[in-house]
């Protein structure tokens, strides 16, 4: 991959996406992760004051938060911090009515909190909502409907995860972020790669050349089929 060249056509490709909707910023989400990390150093390089990055802890570990200050400080990023706690506790109980709710209704409860308050602050300023999905994400689902999936564009949809680590090389993002485990922070001590049960080196390299082992090939295509709903609109009688 040539890197300077995927940044240029990324941030003019952002800048013409925006436009063409007849907006004139962009807002994201800042986890402290690579992948949003990327996304922000992006969109500072094309609207310089037009962005904001929202920091939207919901019983998040700390160091995340401390991770999204230092890319907005590295990066002059403007940010606002929305706590959620309150609120996804609030909606947990009155949900579950006491009866508790499994891991991955709270994760997605926790994404889908997020959506609502960057559309909220894009509505707000005119701006578009940025995400940070990648391809390794895409192609098996790795993703909350409606939640971090509900975006207006996804910049590095076509880069895969050893890809995104090279562009956050190219622009300078802290290489603390680079190297930590990827997580989506959805409860405590969780990663990506647990969840999915193989490494992003090894799903990357089934995507960019279909190379896997019998095992992991199998858990790479049943990820993908049970989440190709995600990526299309909902479907509709042809009658």
């Amino acid at each position: 991959m040539d890197t300077q060249q995927t940044n240029q056509k990324l941030a003019q490709w952002i800048e013409e996406k925006v436009s063409a909707a007849g907006l004139k910023g962009a807002v994201f989400g800042m986890s402290g992760g690579i992948d949003s990390s990327v996304v922000a150093a992006l969109c500072k390089s094309v609207f310089q004051q037009n962005i904001l990055g929202l920091i939207m802890p919901c019983h998040s570990n700390p160091q995340d938060e401390e991770h999204a200050l230092a890319v907005a400080d590295k990066f002059s990023i403007p940010t606002k911090k929305i706590e959620l706690d309150a609120v996804y506790d609030n909606l947990l109980a009155l949900y579950s009515n006491g009866d508790g709710a499994n891991n991955l209704a709270k994760a997605n409860l926790k994404a889908r909190l997020r959506m609502v308050s960057l559309y909220f602050h894009a509505n707000q300023l005119g701006y578009m909502v940025i995400g940070s999905g990648n391809k390794s994400e895409l192609t098996v689902g790795y993703f909350t409907k409606y939640g971090d999936g509900g975006v207006d564009i996804l910049p590095l949809g076509n880069l895969v995860k050893c890809q995104v680590r090279e562009l956050a090389a190219f622009l300078g993002v802290p290489q603390t972020i680079i190297n930590k485990p990827p997580s989506a922070g959805l409860w405590q001590n969780q990663t990506d790669e647990t969840e999915m049960g193989c490494s992003y080196e090894e799903l990357d390299r089934y995507i960019t050349g279909g190379e896997a082992s019998p095992e992991n090939r199998l858990k790479i295509e049943k990820m993908a089929t049970a989440g190709y709903h995600k990526l299309n609109l909902p479907p509709i009688p042809d009658f």
